[in-house]
Formats: C-alpha cells, structure tokens, sequence
C-alpha cells in the first residue's frame, strides 16, 4: 500500500459508517422509517449489512424490555422483503423466549442459524439450561456443542 491510498475511503464504507451512526442516535419513532431508507441504498450487500448490526445492537439492549415486542413487530414490516434479516430477527425473537423463559420448540433452536446457537450457547444472552442441554447435544456445530456444554459445567447465573 503507498500513502496515496491513505485516507481514500470507498464511497460505500462512508455510508455504511453513516448508516451505523444514524442507526445508533435515531428516536423510536423515526427508526422503521430510517431502516427503510438504508435499504433502498444502491449498494444491497452493504445496506443489510448495517441493518443486521442495527438489529443485533438493538434487539441485544431491548432483548427483557417490554417494548422488544413492538419494536420487532414495526422492524418486521420494514424487512419483510429481506430473507436474512427477517431470519435474524426471527432468532432475536427466539433467543427472547428462551432468555425469558417463555415459550419456544426446541426444533426452533436445533434448526436455528449457526449464530444464534452461537449466541444461544455462549450466554451472550441468557439461556435456560434446557437450551444449554439441547445445544449440548443437538448443536449444528462442534463449536457450539462444546460451548453449550461448557455453559452447563460454569452457569453465569446459578439459580
């Protein structure tokens, strides 16, 4: 690389750092709005890419709040069009229930993507030791079942 390339950002990665910004700062109730905005950028790949950190950052803060609910249902709407972040909030959905120990199937977790077993079995949100044991045993990835299982030997949180 020579001095010249320094400081000669891609067009693209200033908007997506843009993107990453106003994502961070936008009120409740401009967000659908502003996500729907982002993903009419010319650039596919690197719209959803911004979005699925977006909801990754959000659904992490709201995921015991009472308003993940609404938030995911007004986020639905907005990215119904988009296969991947429908299934990542669809998971976020799930990791929800299982951390509140609400309602969930465990084919919804063995048939889950590989990140949110990931999520799932590092603790990354708190998980029930019934998922811990499902991904100890049926986890997709070695990485996985072995983190599972290492979640059942050191709980974060005994109960």
């Amino acid at each position: 690389m020579t001095d010249s390339y320094i400081g000669e950002e891609p067009a693209e990665h200033r908007r997506f750092a843009r993107y990453l910004t106003a994502l961070e700062t936008v009120a409740e109730t401009d967000e659908a709005k502003l996500v729907a905005a982002v993903l009419r950028d010319e650039d596919a790949t690197m719209a959803q890419s911004a979005i699925v950190r977006h909801i990754d950052h959000r659904a992490a803060r709201l995921l015991a709040d009472p308003r993940f609910t609404a938030w995911a249902h007004t986020l639905t709407g907005v990215i119904a069009e988009r296969d991947f972040l429908t299934r990542r909030l669809q998971e976020w959905i799930l990791l929800r229930a299982i951390t509140l120990g609400e309602t969930w199937a465990p084919e919804e977790l063995t048939t889950a993507s590989d990140w949110c077993q990931h999520t799932a079995a590092t603790g990354q949100a708190a998980t029930s030791p019934e998922a811990l044991i499902l991904l100890a045993e049926h986890g997709r990835t070695r990485r996985v079942r072995n983190a599972a299982t290492r979640g059942l030997q050191h709980p974060a949180h005994p109960s």
